[in-house]
Order: C-alpha cells, then sequence, then structure tokens
C-alpha cells in the first residue's frame, strides 16, 4: 500500500526472524496478576472403612492460601457442589475467577451458581494438574497431615474431622509463603508473656503452640 514492489519470499524471510509472542498472558503470569482475586476448587477422593469412596470437596483463597470448604459426600452432583461454593464466599467477597478442571461434576448448576456468584470460571487444560497447582498442594497436605492417620467410617465422622482440620490449617499452620504466617494471621507472643503451652487440635493430631502468663 505503499507502492513499494517487493517480493512475498522477501518478506517471509524477514518475518521468520521475528520473536513469536504469546497473543495473551501465559499461566502463570495471569496467577501472579490476579492471585488475591482467585480461588480454586478440587476434588479428594477419601475410601471408608467399608470400601466405599467420600468425595471432599475443597475450595481454596489463592491469596491467604485459606481453606474456605472442605464438604464431604458420597455422591457429589452440580447441585451439591454449587451449594458449596456459595457456601464457602460471603456476600462482601473480593473475587473473580474461579480455577477448575473439566470434570463433570462441574455441569449447569454449578456454573449457574458461580455466575450468580460473579465469579469468571478460568478452566485448566486436559491433563494437566500443574494448573491447579495450589490446590493439588493443599489436597496432599491434607492427606499427609490429617487423612492418612484417621480412618474414615461415614460421612458425618469424616466431616467433623476435616472441620476440625481446617479450624487448626487457617488459626494455627504456619507457611513459608506467607512468610511463616498463618492464613488467618497470627501474632508473633514475645517471650515477656510468659512460658510456651501445647494445646492439642484435630484430636490430638496437631498442637497449637502459644504463650500464658505463669
Amino acid at each position: 500500500m505503499l507502492g513499494i514492489q517487493v517480493s512475498e519470499s522477501t518478506v517471509s524471510n524477514y518475518l521468520s526472524t521475528l520473536p513469536r509472542r504469546r497473543p495473551s498472558q501465559g499461566w502463570r503470569t495471569f496467577l501472579r496478576n490476579h492471585l488475591h482475586e482467585t480461588i480454586a476448587v478440587d476434588f479428594a477422593i477419601v475410601p471408608t472403612i467399608r470400601f466405599k469412596l467420600l468425595f471432599v470437596f475443597v475450595v481454596l483463597d489463592l491469596a491467604r492460601r485459606r481453606i474456605l470448604q472442605l464438604g464431604v459426600t458420597a455422591h457429589p452432583t452440580a447441585q451439591w457442589t454449587g451449594q458449596r461454593l456459595a457456601e464457602a464466599l460471603p456476600w462482601d467477597s473480593h473475587v473473580r475467577f474461579l480455577i477448575r478442571d473439566r470434570d463433570g461434576v462441574y455441569g449447569h448448576e454449578f456454573r449457574s451458581r458461580a455466575r450468580s456468584l460473579g465469579l469468571k470460571p478460568v478452566v485448566t487444560a486436559r491433563a494437566s494438574p500443574w494448573q491447579n497447582g495450589y490446590c493439588e498442594r493443599v489436597i496432599g497436605t491434607l492427606r499427609r497431615e490429617c487423612l492418612d492417620h484417621v480412618i474414615a467410617v461415614n460421612e458425618r465422622q469424616v466431616q467433623r474431622v476435616l472441620d476440625d482440620y481446617r479450624r487448626y490449617y487457617n488459626r494455627t499452620r504456619t507457611h513459608l509463603s506467607l512468610q511463616k504466617d498463618a492464613p488467618d494471621g497470627r501474632t508473633v507472643a514475645s517471650p515477656a508473656l510468659g512460658r510456651v503451652v501445647s494445646m492439642p487440635e484435630v484430636g490430638g493430631l496437631h498442637h497449637r503452640y502459644e504463650r500464658v502468663a505463669a
């Protein structure tokens, strides 16, 4: 369009040397830019003593690594999962994005509930669990620190144990990514406050350490 005649082969030689840029931000860039307004969901499977399977629905706040929901059911449905998602988020939630995989349980009812909560779905690629790495890591921690030490009997018993563990995880357990703070935040106790005492949590499976006056 400038009145200059150049052969296509010459133009192609120059175009081939230009660096190719991604059409949009990569996955890691997306997480870095939107970490404070993103939650992730996934399922963990728990076999019971009667060789049945229970499904644990995990809702994780990525900003503070806070577990918002640990729901247990033997028969997960899109309606049940959507209700658990709604219970996990407060009305004044700042969350915009929802990371999930392509599991069929995230059906119409779930997607409709997510939209009503103002959430934009971010669906991971097939066979790419690393894209939901935060949630996958929490599920691994949940197994190592809780489920592997408990004999699962039924939904009610597993739900009770997981509720205790969620309180411990959010209030007590520290994280390197949070500068050794807990998801709910903890203050550093001065030695002047007294001696260190141990308080059992999750039925004695874990402990919280505090300083109290003698």
